[in-house]
């Protein structure tokens, strides 16, 4: 089903040249903060900001809320999905909520449905899209939107493969130079606490990074069934989860945001080489689709520094979520906000929802001319976690190089509600990749 096809757009030469190009696009923050952002069109006497939601699964409906929520002038006035019984039924869900309900204010002629739904809520007049269709998308969409000139909320991953993170970079460029927002879901990066122990460590407070052991083991997630009125398209995208083309795998898909941790306790950079190991041991049903249950993988940095990573979805086992952070002069807990060192150290601060702040901030943003671009954290963050599955997938010690320059594209080339092969399970040694 993945149907391997080449991109034909010449990619990023290496990681030097990634790097370099977000430097670019950093250094012209400057620039940009004085351009006018570009002008939201309102009724008379109406400056609340328009909202328009992509994708509305569960994510796509909490992202809603939490938007509505962070800036009380605001609205939802356009939604869409795939399935039109998804629209509708998020859509009197979030009629139901008290708490945002005079604030959902959508036309029936605004609910769409199909794979172009996206583009018919982006032109419907919306100030700030909400990207949280599954990721395979996710790079068409976003630049359609930053094309139409919407500022946009982009949940994760950013893309399912290194040409779609290629595209995805060269469009948050383009949304600098628009003076448009790119805020992403990786939304540890919203969180008070973590974000006062990641300065501690960077600050200096364990000493020198020396190496970090990152964990994202969990349980399984939903499955919703099957119909035999369903094509197979569409069986796969309603269980979109078990899908490498759709997902990503799970490491792209939930444990990125582990990677992104240890991205950001590494100022951002790209790792150098990696490898690691992988498969299925519980979820070995067809119905599971054709991705991994565990994967394992060691990230080696160029200033010496490893990053020892695990993930796992299976049931009825031990759970662990965070990354210990070993320095020369101490350890840190950063989902526990914990450090131990010569001085301890704990966060006792505020907890605001980091689902909140990451649309507060957003809102802020936007209003204030100074929009938000996280463009390059999200893009790298998405890129190793892809790096990671391509290791495990292949079972080779692969660059960085290799992996952001591969020409493996994964989905069909045109959709259709049509019934489609079941795409067959990676074998390490077997596996090849463009």
């Amino acid at each position: 089903m993945t149907n391997m096809t080449n991109e034909s757009a010449k990619p990023e030469s290496n990681r030097r040249d990634f790097i370099k190009s977000a430097s670019l696009a950093t250094a012209s923050a400057s620039v940009l903060a004085n351009m006018v952002v570009p002008k939201m069109v309102h009724a008379a006497n109406d400056d609340s900001i328009r909202v328009g939601v992509i994708g509305t699964g569960g994510r796509g409906t909490d992202a809603v809320v939490n938007a509505l929520t962070a800036d009380t002038n605001t609205k939802l006035t356009a939604v869409a999905d795939a399935f039109p019984d998804r629209a509708q039924g998020s859509l009197e869900n979030l009629k139901n909520n008290e708490s945002i309900a005079d604030r959902v204010q959508v036309d029936p002629a605004n609910v769409f449905a199909g794979f172009d739904a996206y583009k018919q809520v982006i032109d419907s007049g919306v100030d700030v899209v909400i990207l949280t269709t599954p990721p395979h998308f996710r790079p068409a969409q976003l630049r359609y939107a930053i094309e139409a000139g919407k500022h946009c909320f982009v949940e994760k991953p950013i893309a399912v493969d290194a040409p779609g993170v290629r595209h995805v970079m060269e469009t948050c460029a383009l949304a600098k130079e628009k003076g448009l927002a790119v805020v992403s879901g990786l939304c540890w990066r919203y969180d008070l606490g973590v974000r006062e122990t990641m300065q501690r460590i960077k600050d200096g407070a364990i000493g020198r990074i020396v190496a970090v052991q990152s964990e994202y083991n969990a349980g399984t997630l939903w499955h919703r069934g099957d119909d035999p009125n369903w094509s197979r398209m569409e069986y796969q995208i309603r269980n979109w989860l078990y899908y490498t083309w759709l997902s990503g795998d799970h490491i792209c898909e939930q444990a990125v945001h582990s990677l992104d941790k240890t991205a950001w306790l590494m100022d951002d950079a790209s790792p150098v080489v990696a490898y690691g190991m992988g498969g299925r041991q519980q979820r070995t049903d067809p119905k599971w689709g054709h991705i991994y249950d565990h994967h394992t993988v060691v990230y080696e940095y160029a200033n010496g520094v490893r990053v020892f990573f695990t993930c796992r979805q299976m049931d009825n086992c031990s759970n662990h979520v965070d990354e210990h952070v070993m320095g020369t002069e101490g350890t840190a807990e950063v989902l526990a906000h914990r450090i131990e060192a010569a001085e301890k150290w704990r966060y006792r601060g505020p907890k605001p929802s980091m689902y909140v702040v990451e649309h507060q901030e957003l809102f802020k943003s936007i209003r204030e001319g100074n929009p938000i671009n996280n463009g390059h954290y999200m893009c790298n963050s998405t890129m190793i976690a892809i790096m990671g599955r391509m290791c495990t997938y292949s079972g080779k010690k692969l660059t960085w190089d290799e992996c952001y320059n591969s020409q493996q594209k994964l989905g069909p080339e045109t959709y259709e509600w049509t019934d489609v092969p079941e795409p067959s399970v990676a074998i390490p040694g077997h596996y090849e990749i463009l």
